[in-house]
């Protein structure tokens, strides 16, 4: 009968670890979005670190069949037409046409190019209307300076988009603080962030939500004021240890210009999202990052992924 007993324990303990298993990853899946018209699309939630789980920092908001893109990381085209494949239709390459940079980093930029040429090569028509700090014109200048060659050899006589040349152009808009763009879909407002950089965080407000995204920075009461009950914030994050096996020139660098678990928890609670989502983040592993985040923070929190929609 002892042999049973201690049976059924070990059969018991297996079984809730299962359960507890279960509800941690539960507590990282997608909430629904049925009936919400607004939807948010990771598209790369990477570093600058060549990781090939994670591509570079770029977020799509989708309002009414229209994509509205954040950054554009390495790989945010080819990440687009992941989400198309997944049958999220608004992402197919030839309509991303309204872009946001938060800053001017390579790692938030290196897909600029690629965000110009792909669509058009495949058939978008129309210029590509983009919204940054200051530099972003120069930027946008000596990308199409750099591509001359490709452009004049694409729209001669013979090239195959001569029929619709256009659609390599680009609108580029230096912004300040407040409202940068409005549509009947979105108004999006800029807000100052603390980078190394001219750097900006976004609120995209639509019918049926608030969204706001940080980008790279320290944390800052304009984030918190930007947020302030939001539907969503999705975040920057490092944690500690991570951070501790870093260069301390890193280090020094990190204390200035990034966002610890530590305070992005405590920005958290002054903001009061519904919804957390930490993207663009460092930590030893996912499992440690969540798991430093759930002892410092009561909210509604999850780690972000490519290609998950909220």
């Amino acid at each position: 009968m002892r042999f049973h007993s201690v049976a059924f324990k070990s059969i018991f303990l297996v079984v809730l670890c299962v359960i507890l298993a279960g509800s941690l990853a539960s507590a990282q899946q997608p909430p629904a979005t049925a009936g919400s018209k607004t939807r948010l699309v990771l598209l790369g939630t990477g570093t600058p670190g060549p990781d090939p789980d994670r591509s570079g920092p770029a977020t799509a908001i989708i309002v009414n069949e229209t994509a509205y893109l954040i950054d554009f990381g390495p790989g945010v085209v080819r990440r687009a037409s992941a989400a198309l494949d997944k049958g999220i239709k608004e992402l197919e390459p030839t309509k991303l046409r309204v872009a946001f940079v938060t800053h001017l980093h390579s790692d938030h930029t290196v897909g600029y190019p690629d965000l110009i040429f792909t669509p058009w090569t495949v058939g978008r028509r129309v210029p590509l209307e983009v919204y940054g700090p200051k530099g972003l014109k120069a930027m946008t200048e000596h990308i199409l300076e750099a591509y001359r060659v490709d452009i004049e050899t694409r729209i001669n006589p013979d090239g195959n988009q001569r029929g619709f040349p256009e659609g390599h152009t680009v609108n580029a808009h230096e912004i300040g603080p407040g409202i940068v763009y409005k549509d009947a879909n979105v108004t999006v407002t800029a807000f100052a962030t603390k980078h190394a950089m001219q750097s900006y965080g976004y609120r995209f407000d639509t019918a049926d939500r608030s969204i706001v995204i940080s980008g790279d920075t320290n944390p800052s009461q304009e984030t918190i004021d930007a947020c302030h009950g939001c539907d969503v914030l999705i975040h920057e994050a490092i944690t500690p240890a991570w951070l501790a096996t870093r260069p301390e020139t890193f280090q020094k660098y990190a204390a200035k210009y990034h966002t610890t678990t530590a305070q992005l928890a405590e920005l958290a609670g002054l903001a009061k999202p519904r919804l957390l989502i930490l993207y663009h983040y460092s930590g030893l592993s996912r499992e440690e990052l969540f798991n430093d985040m759930l002892a410092r923070y009561s909210g509604h929190f999850v780690i972000g992924r490519d290609l998950d929609v909220y």
